[in-house]
């Protein structure tokens, strides 16, 4: 029976399991984290943006039971929109539909939650995995946006977005 994955907000001690990503190399090669050989190495900052975040970001932890599994981030200062991201790890969690379901609820709780009326992301095209999540939840492409190197092949960023009308359509 597989547990769902809910929202719920961070908590200073969610700063080990972060700073423990930065030790999985294939992780960090694909989040564009520094690899570290110690899972202490980055706590003390991820203690510090949970304890005092930036205001602009909303960032919430992405649970399956009492397991974090990664975050969602809501990010800007306007009323009506937000942009969009998501980070599951380690990588031996992937593959099982996490990303799928935190953008999910992400786009979810913008809507309902926030009373957004758009979200916008963006995802490096050579990032297959990344741009399906954001197709199956629902945001459509916008346009072509600057070149990003990815695992070394140059790419490039695709936006994306979705307004609360569509939203409520293909629920």
């Amino acid at each position: 029976m597989t547990v769902p994955l809910t929202l719920r907000v961070l908590r200073p001690d969610d700063s080990t399991v972060f700073a423990s990503w930065q030790t999985d190399a294939l992780f960090a090669a694909h989040a564009g984290w520094r690899l570290t050989s110690s899972p202490t190495d980055g706590e003390q900052w991820w203690r510090e943006s949970i304890v005092a975040p930036d205001p602009l970001l909303l960032r919430l932890a992405a649970v399956e039971g009492e397991e974090l599994v990664g975050y969602v981030d809501l990010y800007g200062s306007g009323p009506d929109e937000r942009e969009l991201g998501y980070l599951i790890g380690p990588s031996s969690g992937w593959g099982r539909g996490r990303a799928t379901s935190a953008a999910r609820a992400a786009v979810a709780y913008g809507f309902e939650r926030l009373g957004l009326s758009r979200l916008w992301a963006e995802a490096v095209v050579a990032n297959r995995a990344s741009v399906r999540v954001l197709e199956k939840v629902g945001l459509v492409p916008m346009g072509r946006g600057e070149a990003e190197p990815f695992l070394g092949r140059q790419s490039h960023y695709e936006r994306f977005e979705i307004m609360r009308s569509d939203w409520h359509d293909i629920l």
